[in-house]
């Protein structure tokens, strides 16, 4: 076995499938004799409980019933009436009494007589007024007043739920009230007996006949109050233990505290309390240890003897499949060096992503994304085909140009740009076999569209064909807006390649047109109608190497200069002195276009001896680095520029990130650049893109505001700019871990807040 198959995913899945498979039939065996012993033991365990709870219910009222009959004794009593307990001289024989009934039974904690509407209670210690009693015997639950109105209102034998009970001597005592009516039975009875008794005197009893029991022990009366709680390591709400009184005498299974607990309840039909006892399921595991000891010996061995097996198994499946991880591997190798695709999932997973890598589309369908690919490919004239197809492009036909429309208005109203925008996106001419794809160009009032057109016959002239495509696609722009563009086209070429090239002459044409009217189109090809001489360069070339220049376009300034030369070099008739004019020519347009732009520098470095001193090779030379220079610079100015507009754009989104109709058009319009150009060169120059900038400055007030203020949260959110305060609240949530309210109630630097942030929690 190969050390690194450990290392696979796949291979451990492998084994981790046959070990399930072999495991199922263990696993049923074990549950079916774990379950028969256990469900056998505890059936011996709840039935011997039931019994004892059986026997303890008959105990405890066997000693309620003792102190109802002590209630009695004392209602007939010559020594406790109401006379001779007033009569000074026999108030002693009277509290003698009572101390002799009181030591008739162990359960007895303090023995009280009460007589109604009487200001004395006694007891077998003395007599108390009222109120300093209800001071010696302070109940945590049972307040003085409503002490004294029960005892001059009970009608029938009443137990009190367990209570904490402060002495005097501040001790306190966990104690039960049990209120018997005198003269029994009597529909108007004179006083009250009242037995305080020791929560511990039946909790001790209980404890005694139940035996090694662990578990929940109540008694509840018939309405449902816990009278007595006898807890061993566990606590039980009181909702849950109401539940209890509803529950058939007899063994019950049933949940407590998110546990299975295995409950006996038992009712006394002498009184009509419950007797429960609740002990956790897990309980009777650990009476079964024997059993569980030779289940695990099976499990293990036979474990060990089914992961033997699965590895061998294991490995037969996965040699197959290791060939081509190699392949799946080798593919990926360089990407993976760069970082650009890690290893995630299991072999299958790697494999079927080297299989459809080079087929599949990328992942990639946001319109900035596509725009960005396109520009890409005006300006540098080629796209990698695998990014064309994750985009849906298609340059598989044998005609291709651009065309830069524009209206000359600053794009005209937002509306009628993206409508523009959206017809341009991808429109096609099934008659005319072409197809166009929109391109939105840095300038905000102009827009880009590369053609891909098929010839219907080999006769037909490309030319003509440009014409018909672009007066269709007028006519198309004229259906969803009266204001007609003006649009420059470039030349027709037989390559994608050489889009770049179409690029710079459908821009030459747009900015060189004849006519500023609305709807004009103006073709490079026909820019030029003046006959020249064969021998110098053509205007257009001229005009064509100028908006290079000025687009920074070295790819397309180099074939225009070296085309130049080769026709000076494939000359002979033309003079020295004619071909020094000629290149004077080509130089004057190179250093005036660098005028205009700004770029002063160059025509200060080139010497006149650079013309007339050298070949036309050196001076080719000279010229290529004349125009790598000027592109360079250009690329530098705008490079500049745009920083400097993003840094403007910045600056705007600060002063109005509040405002909410703020959006990437309405940024985009403000400063007269596409939104596609703001989108792309703003992620560039601030590391973020545009939403995720606001959202957070917004984030950033909210939070402050938060910590620092009371005001309401819908206030806040609306000062910053947002009017949907659930969507505001759930990506808040999303952003911080919490919501809002919490987040003001944890981190807020004044209490009126927090108190804020309950309130909008409800």
């Amino acid at each position: 076995m190969k050390k690194n198959y450990f290392k696979s995913k796949l291979f451990l899945k492998y084994i981790w499938s046959y070990m399930f498979i072999l495991l199922i039939p263990l696993v049923l065996m074990t549950i079916f004799i774990y379950e028969n012993a256990v469900s056998s033991l505890r059936s011996e365990i709840e039935q011997s409980r039931l019994n004892q709870l059986t026997q303890a219910m008959v105990i405890v009222d066997g000693r309620i019933k003792e102190l109802s009959e002590i209630a009695s004794r004392i209602s007939y009593d010559t020594r406790l009436t109401p006379y001779r307990v007033h009569d000074p001289i026999y108030s002693g024989e009277a509290i003698q009494g009572l101390d002799q009934y009181k030591s008739t039974s162990s359960m007895i904690g303090e023995l009280l007589l009460y007589f109604h509407k009487d200001e004395k209670i006694y007891s077998s210690k003395g007599l108390y007024d009222f109120g300093v009693f209800a001071t010696s015997f302070s109940f945590e639950s049972w307040p003085a007043d409503k002490l004294y109105h029960d005892l001059n209102s009970v009608k029938y034998p009443t137990m009190r739920p367990a209570d904490t009970v402060v002495k005097s001597s501040n001790i306190a005592e966990s104690m039960l009230a049990y209120l018997i009516p005198i003269t029994p039975n009597s529909p108007t009875p004179h006083g009250t007996v009242m037995y305080l008794i020791r929560e511990s005197e039946l909790t001790s009893l209980i404890d005694s006949i139940l035996g090694n029991y662990q578990g929940l022990t109540y008694i509840l009366d018939n309405e449902g109050h816990i009278l007595v709680d006898n807890r061993q390591g566990e606590a039980m709400t009181s909702s849950a233990a109401k539940s209890l009184i509803n529950l058939e005498p007899g063994i019950h299974e049933q949940t407590i505290n998110g546990k299975a607990h295995s409950v006996v309840s038992v009712k006394s039909q002498k009184n009509g309390w419950t007797y429960v006892t609740a002990m956790p399921s897990a309980q009777f595991f650990s009476s079964v240890l024997h059993v569980r000891s030779f289940i695990i010996m099976l499990f293990c061995i036979v474990v060990l003897v089914g992961a033997a097996i699965a590895l061998v198994l294991a490995r037969m499946q996965y040699q197959p499949i290791s060939t081509l991880v190699e392949f799946a591997a080798s593919k990926r190798k360089d990407n993976r060096a760069r970082g650009d695709v890690p290893d995630r999932g299991n072999e299958l997973d790697r494999i079927r992503s080297a299989l459809q890598e080079y087929s599949s589309r990328i992942d990639l369908q946001e319109p900035f994304a596509r725009n960005h690919l396109l520009s890409m490919l005006l300006k540098y004239g080629n796209v990698h085909p695998e990014l064309q197809h994750a985009f849906d492009l298609r340059f598989d036909r044998s005609n291709h140009f651009v065309a830069v429309i524009g209206s000359g208005d600053n794009g005209g109203s937002p509306t009628e740009r993206q409508e523009r925008v959206k017809l341009l996106n991808q429109i096609e001419f099934p008659e005319l076999l072409a197809v166009g794809y929109g391109v939105e160009l840095p300038q905000l009032d102009q827009l880009g569209i590369i053609f891909s057109f098929d010839l219907d016959g080999e006769e037909a002239e490309a030319f003509n064909r440009v014409r018909e495509i672009v007066e269709a696609m007028r006519s198309r722009l004229h259906a969803i807006s009266d204001d007609i563009p003006m649009i420059g086209v470039g030349t027709c070429y037989d390559s994608p390649d050489q889009l770049n090239q179409s690029f710079i002459e459908a821009c030459s044409a747009y900015e060189l047109r004849s006519s500023a009217e609305p709807g004009a189109i103006t073709y490079f090809e026909k820019l030029s109608d003046a006959p020249q001489h064969a021998d110098w360069i053509p205007n257009n070339t001229l005009m064509k190497l100028a908006q290079s220049l000025k687009q920074g376009s070295y790819d397309v300034a180099v074939p225009i200069i070296g085309s130049a030369f080769q026709n000076l070099q494939t000359t002979p008739q033309v003079s020295a002195l004619l071909t020094r004019c000629i290149c004077f020519d080509l130089l004057n347009t190179m250093l005036k276009t660098a005028t205009e732009l700004g770029i002063h520098s160059v025509a200060l470095d080139m010497a006149p001896a650079a013309i007339y001193g050298n070949s036309l090779d050196e001076i080719e030379r000279t010229f290529l680095n004349l125009a790598s220079r000027i592109c360079a610079q250009v690329e530098q100015n705008n490079r500049k520029e745009e920083h400097s507009l993003m840094d403007r754009i910045a600056a705007y989104i600060d002063e109005r990130y509040t405002d909410y109709s703020l959006s990437l058009e309405s940024v985009a319009f403000a400063f007269s650049v596409s939104p596609s150009h703001v989108s792309r060169s703003f992620k560039e120059k601030i590391g973020t893109n545009f939403i995720q900038y606001i959202w957070q400055k917004r984030l950033n007030v909210v939070i402050q505001q938060l910590k620092t203020t009371s005001d309401p949260l819908k206030d806040i959110i609306l000062r910053v700019g947002y009017q949907d305060t659930p969507n505001f609240t759930r990506k808040f949530k999303k952003e911080t871990g919490y919501t809002p309210g919490q987040y003001r109630k944890l981190f807020s630097e004044n209490e009126q807040a927090r108190r804020m942030s309950e309130f909008e929690e409800e």
